[in-house]
């Protein structure tokens, strides 16, 4: 009669073999993991946002919208973790002259310019100079005691309210502020008359002019695209008692060595200055003759929404700062958490009028910055991943800070009016590539 197995004896056993079967296990997967990384380093290439592929789609892209004849000249450069990984150039920056686009052309920033005076302005506060949330009138007695435009009584008379809280340095950097824009209603006619930002005007006298200009809306209540970073320009230079074309060469430009980056080209470099076209139809470019003189002569007004000329390379180093969240190299312009500020939406769900900034895609906006805040909901919106931070300029210029990918782009073109050929669209595209088409 076999002798009966104490149950402990069994779960004994029992143990021994499961230990002995994971020990197995164990070693099998020890040797698959040595050679995983091999077989990956051998078959898999990085994931990278711009490879030989995405190169391919931009080159020919830009290149379709030159053979279009619907751009004289384009160039782009990409940096990808702190690298160059594409630069390309199409056509002439001035076609009469039969002068290419290249890395050196000077183009006209427009509204580009606003970024680096929001950077110019942050500045300041790192320094504790002002909060943002402080009144306006606090450092301007210029913006003292404002109005609200209410329409007119039944002589034409402006109707004027208080509104129904100051306007802050917060409203300034948002472009809630109040400022209405010129066009042909009773506020449009007395801001027309006020032409606060003639450029014979100081900084000084458009101040004084725009604080007795009544405003559109009661500052907070809505997000309207005008002069408030005009005004930015004028508080900086306000507040650090130092003209401000000058504040912003010192603490901006200079440090970054943003040499090319300028309200006035001396004569050396003109032949650098390209072209500036208006499209009048389909495939027809006609040169424009009006703008030169502004970055010719040295004008009192130095506009902070505005003005500045640069080249690919020079607004380049400024979006690399930006992504390395406020230093490039060993310079420091601003503290990582002033960089994140500025690149967080400041509009709240409440403020919902706002102008054609819907027209950007799915974005608020933060300090002089459209800040993406959901993906595109549409393959007709512009392509760009949550989080990017990005803005443009009114000859169709373009740039963004993408710090999910670590990319940073520089799109220059000389385009009037304002991309209406899908230009931005079809860069962003090429450079995204599926991920783009997919959403």
């Amino acid at each position: 009669m076999p002798i009966p197995r104490h149950p402990l004896l069994l779960k004994s056993k029992i143990m021994k073999s499961h230990f002995f079967y994971c020990l197995c296990i164990f070693f099998l997967s020890l040797s698959a993991c040595k050679e995983t990384p091999k077989a990956a380093l051998e078959n898999e290439e990085p994931q990278t946002v711009i490879n030989d592929s995405a190169k391919t789609r931009i080159d020919d892209a830009l290149q379709q919208f030159v053979d279009s004849g619907n751009i004289s000249g384009v160039s782009a450069l990409i940096y990808e973790n702190g690298q160059e990984v594409y630069y390309n150039a199409f056509g002439m920056a001035d076609r009469e002259a039969k002068k290419p686009m290249d890395r050196n052309t000077i183009v006209q920033i427009y509204s580009m310019t606003k970024p680096i005076t929001g950077v110019a302005l942050m500045t300041l506060y790192e320094e504790g100079k002002f909060d943002l949330d402080d009144p306006v009138s606090k450092y301007a007695p210029e913006f003292v005691d404002m109005k609200v435009y209410a329409g007119e009584d039944a002589s034409g008379k402006p109707i004027l309210e208080d509104p129904k809280r100051e306007m802050t340095i917060r409203d300034l950097t948002r472009h809630t502020a109040g400022f209405g824009a010129s066009d042909d209603t009773g506020l449009g006619k007395i801001v027309a008359e006020a032409d606060a930002l003639n450029r014979e005007n100081t900084l000084v006298q458009m101040a004084e002019k725009m604080g007795d200009t009544p405003l559109a809306f009661s500052p907070g209540e809505q997000w309207l695209y005008g002069p408030c970073v005009d005004v930015q320009a004028f508080m900086v230079e306000r507040i650090s008692g130092q003209p401000y074309a000058d504040y912003v060469r010192e603490h901006v430009l200079d440090p970054l060595n943003m040499n090319e980056t300028r309200y006035f080209i001396p004569e050396e470099d003109r032949d650098q200055f390209a072209a500036l076209y208006r499209r009048t139809g389909e495939g027809s470019l006609e040169r424009d003759t009006i703008t030169y003189s502004n970055y010719l002569e040295k004008w009192p007004m130095t506009r902070g929404g505005s003005g500045l000329t640069s080249t690919v390379d020079d607004y380049m180093k400024f979006a690399q700062m930006l992504v390395h969240e406020g230093s490039l190299d060993s310079v420091t312009i601003l503290k990582p958490e002033t960089i994140k500020l500025m690149a967080t939406n400041q509009l709240a769900d409440s403020i919902t009028e706002r102008h054609f900034l819907p027209s950007k895609g799915q974005v608020g906006f933060g300090i002089d910055f459209a800040v993406r805040t959901a993906p595109p909901a549409s393959a007709e919106e512009n392509y760009g991943v949550v989080g990017e931070f990005f803005w443009d300029g009114a000859a169709s210029t373009l740039f963004w800070v993408d710090p999910v990918n670590d990319v940073t782009a520089v799109l220059f073109v000389q385009l009037m009016p304002y991309d209406q050929i899908g230009l931005h669209k079809a860069f962003r595209d090429a450079v995204y590539g599926a991920s783009a088409k997919e959403n």
